[in-house]
């Protein structure tokens, strides 16, 4: 299996940059960023990464309504949300969502990393049952 494949979208290129570095220094591939919910949606279409990383806060679509519509597009699409709101309202409404994780920003370089190790290996053994149910 080659590296993971990941989608950046966040409206800060800086934070977009930071998590380029620590992923790709730890053996994913960034393969695209997206500044916003719609270029975002758009570029989970086109380049079908295993994992978005996805911000909340941004302009036009943000980030709930963003991981809302690509779950109702593919409901089995990997998404690990980062965010400066990270209360319990926040928290409820990213799991309605059927987003399990949110890491508060500022992250913790070794907390993004397990979470998108974890995130891996929970997509591998799902694509593996569904293999086997084949």
């Amino acid at each position: 299996m080659g590296k993971t494949t990941i989608v950046v979208v966040d409206d800060s290129p800086f934070a977009s940059k930071q998590i380029k570095d620590i992923v790709e220094e730890n053996g994913y591939e960034v393969i695209g960023y997206a500044k916003n919910g719609e270029e975002g949606i758009k570029m989970y279409e086109e380049l079908r990464p295993d994992i978005i990383i996805l911000d909340i806060i941004m302009p036009g679509i943000d980030g709930l309504e963003t991981a809302q519509i690509l779950k109702e597009k593919d409901p089995g699409v990997t998404i690990l949300m980062l965010s400066s709101l990270c209360d319990s309202g926040t928290l409820e409404e990213v799991r309605a969502i059927g987003v399990k994780y949110l890491i508060p920003k500022p992250w913790e370089d070794d907390v993004l990393l397990a979470t998108l190790e974890l995130l891996k290996r929970q997509r591998e053994e799902q694509l593996a049952a569904d293999k086997e149910e084949d």
